[in-house]
């Protein structure tokens, strides 16, 4: 059964917003080298091109994920997290629809998105949901550990 949970925008510069990117900062650093993890720059002015979502459950924030520009016609997954205790109920793949959602009305044709080799449950859930691997792309091309994967939206 699905949690029933509400998906929100939200700025980048929100605190709830940054409380759930240090727990998967926290979560990636116990797995990978610091150069193996590719943090958004919240300094970057482009930052405002990113759509951010958090996922609340009776108000509590408990997920967050973002797409952000890569061209006219590609997007990019980033900081996807889910609180550990809230996981296998469907709440990333709401996430992740909603996020899907809002590329295909943006006119985006394709989802894109880097995870590690050492989250098999990430790479599991991104097959399942339709997406497949390809070659490394941008800043991820010579990090080791990175595996990266699309989707179409058409």
């Amino acid at each position: 059964m699905m949690e029933e949970i509400n998906i929100l925008n939200v700025s980048p510069d929100d605190p709830e917003l940054g409380k759930l990117i240090e727990k998967l900062d926290r979560y990636l650093n116990s797995l990978y080298p610091a150069d193996e993890i590719f943090p958004v720059d919240f300094d970057d002015p482009e930052v405002d091109s990113t759509f951010f979502v958090i996922a609340y459950r009776n108000d509590k924030p408990i997920g967050c994920g973002a797409i952000r520009p890569l061209s006219e016609t590609e997007v990019e997954l980033k900081r996807f997290y889910v609180e550990p205790q809230f996981r296998r109920k469907g709440i990333a793949f709401q996430m992740l629809t909603f996020l899907e959602n809002r590329a295909r009305e943006s006119n985006f044709k394709a989802i894109r998105l880097e995870t590690g080799d050492k989250q098999q449950e990430a790479i599991n859930f991104y097959k399942k949901h339709g997406y497949y691997e390809i070659e490394k792309f941008g800043e991820y091309v010579d990090c080791p550990s990175s595996i990266c994967f699309e989707k179409s939206l058409e």
